[in-house]
């Protein structure tokens, strides 16, 4: 099968960090070694050298061409918001667009994507930090300042700095399930899916993130029970812990709450059931522990916006067209090697 093809664009003061994240998201670089296949290209609007915010030089090999028969394009974060995109790069995004083409920006690189109008009447967000130039700047889009990230159809935006990883990975969960999206978030030991939005980072100091060795065992215990009832006193007990020295090293720990991190966890092994089984989703709300099909719903809508019946309708349509080009990419090779 065909590597995906992932153009990302640089430029003077572009982030390192930002344009370094589609690569080991899209485990380009020390991916697990069954990870699907990506090719992750580096384009300027003029091939050569540019100077990333980190001061250190990079070598951009391609020009906007790169863009062409790229089946993702990533804008990273723009190095000033008040300055508008050039219009060659406009075009070249608008172009993209109509070939149906997946456009990425991530945090400021959303201002690229407004700049080219391909914002105007869809869902989007940026970092925080801009957010009321942003709603100037594109009073046609409708903002959504207290997510991390959001995609409408082809067109993906996400919040600040490292909410480009949770946007990456998002991408490998709704092209290849929530088992790649898992195994990469391991790789690069960061949370699958992070809950809440960017709101819970406005105008706060980041806090320092404790070791899970806080709590010995005890996440690791509670993914491997979930069917069961997970109430704190029985973690807390788990952990050898009192009530409330264990609830106070639990947010501290994971930044949620007890229950808010059980249902997260449960949502994802449905998920991962959705994906991989055919059980009817009434004996899966039981397997993850919501008891009701309908909780299970109901966390379902809150966290991934969707209902089971539609998520697992959908991962089967994207799995059908995945198997569906490896057949036609098998096919052509068989032909060619008769045709040599």
């Amino acid at each position: 099968m065909a590597p995906i093809r992932v153009a990302v664009l640089a430029f003077e003061g572009v982030s390192l960090f930002q344009l370094s994240v589609p690569a080991l998201a899209f485990g380009v670089v020390n991916g697990p070694p069954d990870f699907p296949a990506y090719e992750v290209r580096y384009c300027a609007l003029t091939p050569g050298r540019v100077t990333s915010d980190q001061g250190l030089v990079i070598e951009v090999p391609d020009g906007l061409w790169a863009m062409y028969d790229a089946d993702i394009i990533v804008v990273p974060a723009w190095s000033d918001p008040e300055i508008p995109a050039p219009a060659e790069l406009i075009e070249a995004l608008r172009q993209a667009h109509d070939r149906g083409t997946m456009i990425v920006g991530l945090c400021l690189g959303a201002f690229v994507l407004g700049d080219a109008g391909l914002l105007d009447g869809r869902e989007a967000t940026t970092h925080w930090v801009a957010r009321d130039v942003f709603a100037q700047r594109f009073p046609h889009t409708l903002f959504r300042p207290d997510v991390l990230y959001v995609a409408d159809e082809n067109i993906v935006t996400s919040a600040g700095t490292v909410a480009a990883i949770d946007c990456c990975l998002q991408l490998v969960r709704e092209r290849h399930g929530s088992d790649a999206a898992n195994r990469m978030a391991r790789q690069l030991v960061t949370p699958p899916h992070r809950q809440g939005g960017q709101a819970q980072y406005i105008e706060r100091p980041v806090p320092q993130i404790p070791s899970e060795n806080r709590l010995p065992g005890v996440l690791e215990w509670a993914r491997e029970h979930l069917a069961e009832p997970l109430s704190v006193d029985m973690l807390a007990e788990v952990a050898k812990m009192s009530r409330r020295t264990f609830t106070r090293r639990f947010r501290e720990t994971t930044g949620t709450t007890v229950i808010k991190w059980v249902n997260a966890e449960r949502v994802a092994r449905a998920q991962q059931l959705l994906e991989t089984t055919e059980m009817p989703i009434e004996c899966i709300a039981s397997e993850v522990g919501f008891g009701t099909p309908l909780s299970l719903r109901q966390q379902f809508s809150a966290q991934l916006g969707t209902s089971p019946s539609d998520y697992r309708r959908s991962f089967c349509n994207t799995k059908r067209a995945s198997q569906q080009a490896l057949s036609a990419d098998v096919g052509e090779d068989h032909a060619a090697l008769e045709m040599g």
